[in-house]
């Protein structure tokens, strides 16, 4: 499975007999999938069939699907009732003979009359209405489907563009992290210099001071000039996101998730830091991550 974004749009066309349509679809980024549906008067009834079809192929996102119905105008057939046109001429043949003073009757002028002309069309669609109407709902049904198809299958290649920009953000959160980890300050004889220093202000400052509270302190000034705990789960959301990208499917929830533990563990590595180097490192690396959880808003 690939990766799939929430935005995307589609559009599908129909005809038939009577007439022509078009379906729409548009989705944009949202919590859950929320579906909107606007049918053409008289056609409600496509509703159920759309958000079961909708939801077959979309996970999340806010969706509007429209119908639009356009009755066919133009009648391609007509038939002539000769039983009324035949009455009609022998009418006109009477009153001819009777008023010698009256104009014959031209045949546009009897074929305009109402009922002359029937379009087949119309016809048919009196005698079987009901069947008619079942195979334009079944036509409808299947251009309403492959407007999903489309809508979904753009979703995805938008998808995969983003997927390439998530993954080339966790190279270079990998890459900062691991800049932070060789900073000099992290080195261990630095480490134990800077805590050496800290320890003596310390007795300096309380020189009465227990053997047990010193001990305590000496724990809480190494604790926090530690950040090698906050680099390895760094490195551990880079995996986890980099499996969850291979994965596919609708990952952007837990790819949010992963953006916030990011974000919190960077914040850690900058307030723990007492160099420049390194805060400079945790700068950059709540700026990508920054634009990772922006990205990761716009996945499924």
């Amino acid at each position: 499975m690939t990766v799939a974004s929430m935005t995307g749009y589609a559009r599908a066309e129909g005809r038939d007999s009577q007439g022509t349509w078009v379906w729409e679809g548009k989705s944009v980024n949202g919590r859950g999938l929320e579906l909107r549906i606007k049918s053409a008067p008289g056609y409600d009834g496509l509703e159920v069939h759309a958000r079961e079809a909708a939801a077959k192929r979309l996970k999340r996102g806010n969706v509007q699907i429209s119908l639009n119905v356009r009755a066919e105008t133009e009648q391609s057939q007509v038939r002539v009732n000769e039983a009324l046109l035949g009455q009609l001429i022998a009418i006109c043949e009477q009153w001819q003979a009777k008023t010698h003073g009256i104009q014959p009757a031209r045949m546009d002028g009897l074929l305009g009359l109402k009922g002359v002309l029937e379009p087949v069309a119309e016809a048919a669609e009196a005698g079987d209405a009901d069947s008619l109407r079942a195979a334009r709902d079944e036509a409808m049904k299947s251009s309403l489907e492959a407007m999903l198809d489309q809508l979904a299958a753009m979703r995805r290649v938008e998808g995969a563009r983003i997927a390439a920009v998530l993954a080339a953000q966790l190279d270079e959160i990998a890459t900062l992290s691991a800049r932070a980890g060789n900073c000099a300050v992290l080195r261990p004889e630095a480490v134990r210099e800077r805590l050496r220093a800290q320890v003596a202000q310390v007795l300096e400052a309380a020189p009465t001071l227990p053997e047990e509270r010193i001990a305590q302190e000496v724990a809480l000034i190494a604790v926090k000039a530690d950040v090698r705990e906050e680099l390895d789960r760094l490195a551990a959301h880079v995996a986890a996101a980099r499996d969850l990208l291979a994965q596919g499917g609708a990952v952007g929830r837990k790819l949010d998730f992963l953006a916030q533990e990011f974000n919190r563990e960077a914040n850690t590595l900058c307030s723990k830091s007492s160099d420049v180097e390194l805060t400079r490192v945790g700068l950059d690396l709540k700026a990508v991550i920054d634009q990772f959880k922006e990205q990761v808003q716009n996945i499924e």
